[in-house]
């Protein structure tokens, strides 16, 4: 008997290696406050660039604060303002590439060629770094400025699968038997183009860590003394050589969760795209 194709994916290194990643950093970002055993933002100037020991696992930074304690709470804020990220530009891009592809002629034209051209002439990072610069740091205005430059590729893909099945026959039974837009849209569109949606925000989550570290390592991201990954590498810049571990554990989080979304993106593109299944035998 053939095993069922989510079994043979779960058995792919790559997909346990990312989920395994995944769920430590989820978990390390719950419970935060009692992982953590000294306060993030507790300064102790006699213990300034402590070397990684028993006392202070990852050692401890200029001002003397916990390393372990920032990186664990920096994951709290890193995931967070990725979800946020993600669904934001995600549910922007089901608005406005569902009614591109739905309706079609001029609104399919001002939202694709005018809307989603302008945007995508300008590079995202560049224009999230002018969002922030003008509107000031902060946690909102950090998520709305890569908000607004990510939702373009959600758009464009849900525009596309759009246009694949607004002429499926169950799509024409439908609006034969009288049902609204809105309706066809939700109930009969919605859910058969989810699976693409799914595999572009699991890679989306790694580009908004990405995003939100550099914003935060250009000074860009969330004030202190609110840790954060890309702010921790910032401050340690100056103690590249006599203090190596400030820089090692705040790049090695942000390293390894890009690498467990995207290992868990891929997995999601082999399991849920027919072709690539038939292929690789899943």
């Amino acid at each position: 008997m053939s095993r069922t194709p989510t079994l043979r994916v779960l058995q792919q290194p790559l997909a346990w290696a990312g989920l395994i990643i995944l769920a430590g950093m989820l978990l390390v970002a719950l419970l935060a406050p009692w992982i953590a055993r000294e306060n993030p933002a507790a300064i102790d100037l006699s213990h300034r660039l402590a070397s990684p020991g028993a006392a202070h696992w990852f050692g401890t930074d200029e001002l003397g604060r916990d390393i372990f304690a920032r990186v664990v709470y920096g994951a709290r804020l890193s995931l967070g303002i990725a979800v946020m990220v993600v669904a934001c530009s995600l549910s922007a891009g089901i608005l406005l590439g569902g009614l591109a592809g739905y309706f079609g002629g001029l609104i399919d034209i001002t939202i694709n060629i005018f809307l989603m051209n302008a945007f995508m002439a300008m590079p995202g990072i560049l224009l999230a770094i002018a969002f922030v610069a003008f509107l000031g740091p902060g946690m909102i205005n950090l998520v709305l400025a890569l908000s607004i430059g990510g939702w373009v590729g959600y758009a464009r893909l849900v525009r596309a699968q759009v246009l694949a099945v607004r002429e499926r026959e169950f799509v024409e039974a439908a609006r034969a038997l009288g049902a609204g837009h809105l309706r066809i849209f939700l109930r009969h569109i919605l859910p058969n183009i989810l699976q693409p949606l799914i595999v572009q925000s699991a890679i989306g989550m790694a580009g908004a860590v990405l995003a939100e570290a550099t914003l935060s390592f250009l000074g860009l991201g969330v004030p202190p003394p609110t840790p954060s990954w890309g702010s921790m590498l910032d401050e340690a810049r100056s103690h590249l050589f006599d203090a190596p571990h400030l820089v090692l554990f705040p790049a090695l989080a942000v390293m390894l969760c890009v690498l467990c979304f995207n290992f868990l993106g891929d997995a999601l593109r082999d399991y849920l795209d027919p072709r690539t299944r038939i292929s690789a035998g899943l």
